[in-house]
């Protein structure tokens, strides 16, 4: 039961979050956008870091090159390629594609954590590819062999295997020493970042360009709790229920987003977002 609480409380976390984050992503560049949050985090969360010092003693040099690989990959290059996808493409579309991380993370979770998934739990897991694809296919470019529509689209699927590859696999070093520790090691890894920015010559924005600084503050807020929420969950329970009752977050977004920010949809992305949210929807059900 508590890692069903700390899975819905990620799950309106997380829903509020990514709109707040589509709302700065067109404030300040992507790559500005995740130094400051990082940079903001772990300034954040070294204030709590000492009175959970203990947990460390259960950190191995293996474990610690694990939470930077994942960190990598999820909070790293996941988190600039959907700011990126973001920027460029349809925020309802994009949010819905790279929020269905949770199918990746339970295919991972069966695999390499040997947890049990159900039959009815796999064909979720189609109806939500299923409503991906569709929402993601433009069917007159498929004919000139133009799979996907637009770019956004294709960085949003990168999101999904990013994300959830690192959700699934943070069970590993959560189970080790605890929710706090994964994600704030990875947090303290933004000089990687700042280094990767320099060597390419990227512009550093100020997080307070085009009013920025507000929406940063809330959405890193938000999602940091939402992670953080996750991280309990899964110290409670199963990836394969928790990732997807947390993951169920477009449901909130696509609803927000429509009400807030007004982004024009066809009719084909409709039905493939509909599809995919019954999905996720339908998934977070059997999990409970």
């Amino acid at each position: 039961m508590q890692a069903v609480i700390f899975a819905l409380i990620s799950y309106f976390t997380w829903g509020t979050g990514i709109l707040v984050e589509a709302i700065v992503a067109r404030r300040i560049q992507p790559y500005s956008l995740a130094l400051w949050a990082f940079v903001l985090s772990s300034f954040t969360l070294s204030f709590y870091a000492p009175f959970v010092i203990n947990e460390l003693e259960g950190l191995t040099f293996g474990l610690l090159l694990l939470i930077i690989i994942i960190g990598i990959i999820g909070l790293f290059i996941g988190t600039i390629v959907y700011y990126e996808a973001l920027r460029i493409s349809n925020r309802a579309l994009v949010g819905t594609i790279a929020s269905s991380f949770p199918a990746v993370a339970v295919v991972i979770s069966v695999i390499f954590l040997h947890e049990k998934v159900s039959s009815q739990q796999v064909i979720a897991i189609i109806i939500i590819f299923s409503g991906l694809i569709l929402s993601s296919l433009n069917i007159r470019e498929l004919a000139k062999k133009k799979i996907f529509s637009d770019k956004g689209v294709l960085l949003a699927f990168i999101t999904m295997l990013c994300w959830g590859t690192w959700i699934a696999l943070l069970k590993i070093p959560v189970r080790e020493i605890g929710w706090f520790w994964p994600n704030y090691i990875t947090f303290l890894l933004f000089p990687i970042l700042f280094l990767y920015i320099k060597i390419r010559k990227i512009p550093i924005q100020r997080p307070t360009i085009n009013h920025a600084i507000i929406p940063l503050i809330v959405s890193t807020v938000l999602v940091r709790v939402a992670e953080f929420s996750y991280n309990l969950g899964i110290s409670k329970g199963l990836v394969t229920v928790v990732a997807p009752i947390a993951g169920a977050n477009p449901t909130l977004f696509v609803i927000l987003a429509f009400l807030f920010l007004k982004d024009p949809i066809t009719k084909q992305q409709i039905i493939g977002i509909a599809i995919t949210l019954i999905g996720i929807a339908l998934l977070s059900f059997l999990s409970i």
